[in-house]
């Protein structure tokens, strides 16, 4: 007997050792400067900055142009609406940007609770074509600070054609028991493969972690805890971050954009109890809220059509409407990969956008209801904030390009300033928190989405209604 317990502990030993230098890797790899930064970088921060300077000269050479243009529309009828609207918008948003502020000031993420009060875990790796990736995903897993005893990790092959079953099948022979690994029959989409993770787990709450994803040891244990200090807690939302940030312009450009839409949006959200959406590539349910809604949630239809994207906004929908409280945890950390091409980005962004339209609708019948008790205002203020967007999408792309026809240089020094302005806010905030200056990034990001993206909202809404991954065929 004592051979055997003598036995095992020199086989956790040596996965420990083994793991440890695998997240001492991961951590140098994560802090280290690259010296294969694209060279094209700077090229790109300098037209960038350069597009800001050509802005502001615009704005100050045209700027009597503006006025004039402001008291020609207000003396029609048409004009007068116009600017009316236009005013009560900039308001409204103003209103809403130092509410979220004022929420981000009083969210304090939660402490990680002891070994002894932490729940059991069913963590789901869906991997479809992922490669070695799926391996160094289900390594930083089982080198999480997390209870053995307490912890499943479960990692399902959804019909890949390339080699991700080799690697599942290698990190199996390495970790033996400490994960499980299935396969489907045939490729039949992120939904189905966690549905078969959900049936299989075993745990009090159920971590979805996207197979191109890296956590810390840290995250899962801190992802888990609010569970067990607020019991109306149904769903969490990790917070991520880019992994493939150090050579191309488009990742460093999303890292930051990332930080602001996790650290600075769901942190508000969160204040709030009311997360609208648990990322795909980090996020952990209630098993008990979960089932509440499976059935819902695998049947799920939009004009018809089988809903095969989204899954992760659905969940967070689906429980927000069972009155349960979805929170974020800032100290619960995950790396994804994201596109390095424009032609990824914005099929990703299509995707993305077409499940906000779906669900802000799904959202729309029950948010003004008695879904929950208390704490029901805030998330309404966030619900029309969001709805806003979508319903505001076609006037304001048909009074942006009207804007281009009547005076160009106008519409592109008044547009570059204010993304001046509002980028400066995202650089200054990455930079408090990261003491770094890879927030400058914030402006060459907010120049391509309003020059390059703009046309992604009102293509979504207007192709709602349409299945596909888009970004899967990519990879074959």
């Amino acid at each position: 007997m004592s051979s055997k317990k003598n036995s095992s502990k020199k086989t956790i030993s040596n996965s420990i050792k083994t793991t440890t230098k695998l997240s001492n890797s991961f951590n140098l790899f994560l802090n280290s400067k690259s010296k294969t930064e694209n060279p094209y970088n700077k090229i790109v921060l300098f037209s960038s900055f350069l597009l800001l300077v050509i802005g502001i000269y615009f704005l100050s050479v045209f700027h009597n142009d503006f006025e004039q243009l402001s008291s020609d529309k207000a003396s029609t009828a048409l004009g007068y609406t116009f600017i009316t609207i236009a005013t009560g918008l900039f308001v409204f948003k103003a209103s809403f940007f130092i509410f979220k502020a004022y929420n981000y000031f009083k969210y304090k993420p939660i402490d990680s609770v002891t070994d002894e009060e932490l729940p059991t875990v069913t963590v789901i790796v869906p991997a479809y074509n992922e490669g070695k990736q799926v391996w160094d995903t289900l390594m930083s897993i089982t080198n999480s600070d997390y209870p053995k005893h307490k912890l499943q990790v479960i990692s399902i092959d959804d019909g890949s054609k390339d080699d991700t079953w080799d690697w599942m099948l290698d990190a199996k022979s390495k970790l033996g028991d400490q994960i499980e690994i299935y396969q489907q029959p045939e490729n039949q989409g992120k939904r189905h493969a966690l549905y078969r993770g959900f049936n299989l787990g075993t745990g009090d709450i159920y971590v979805t972690i996207d197979s191109d994803s890296i956590v810390t040891e840290e995250t899962l244990r801190n992802l888990v805890s609010p569970f067990m200090v607020d019991e109306q807690c149904g769903a969490v939302a990790g917070n991520i971050r880019v992994l493939n940030n150090k050579k191309d312009m488009l990742p460093k450009m999303l890292d930051v954009s990332f930080v602001m839409s996790f650290e600075f949006v769901r942190s508000a959200e969160s204040n709030l109890n009311s997360v609208l959406c648990t990322p795909g590539a980090l996020a952990a349910y209630r098993s008990t809220a979960v089932h509440k809604c499976l059935p819902e949630w695998i049947n799920q239809k939009f004009m018809g059509q089988p809903s095969d994207i989204g899954e992760d906004r659905a969940m967070t929908n689906m429980i927000l409407k069972q009155g349960k409280h979805v929170l974020f945890q800032k100290n619960a950390v995950a790396y994804t990969n994201v596109p390095d091409q424009y032609l990824g980005l914005y099929k990703m962004f299509i995707r993305w956008g077409r499940s906000n339209v779906r669900e802000s609708l799904e959202m729309a019948k029950y948010v003004f209801t008695n879904f929950r008790a208390t704490g029901k205002a805030g998330t309404r203020i966030l619900f029309i904030s969001q709805f806003l967007k979508i319903l505001m999408s076609y006037p304001l792309l048909i009074s942006m390009l009207f804007f281009v026809i009547v005076h160009p240089l106008l519409f592109l020094g008044s547009t570059l300033v204010s993304i001046l302005i509002a980028s400066t806010f995202s650089v200054l905030f990455f930079t408090s928190q990261y003491k770094t200056t890879q927030g400058i990034w914030a402006y060459s990001y907010s120049i391509m989405y309003t020059f390059a993206l703009f046309w992604i909202t009102p293509y979504a809404i207007a192709t709602a209604n349409k299945r596909g991954w888009l970004t899967r065929e990519l990879t074959k």
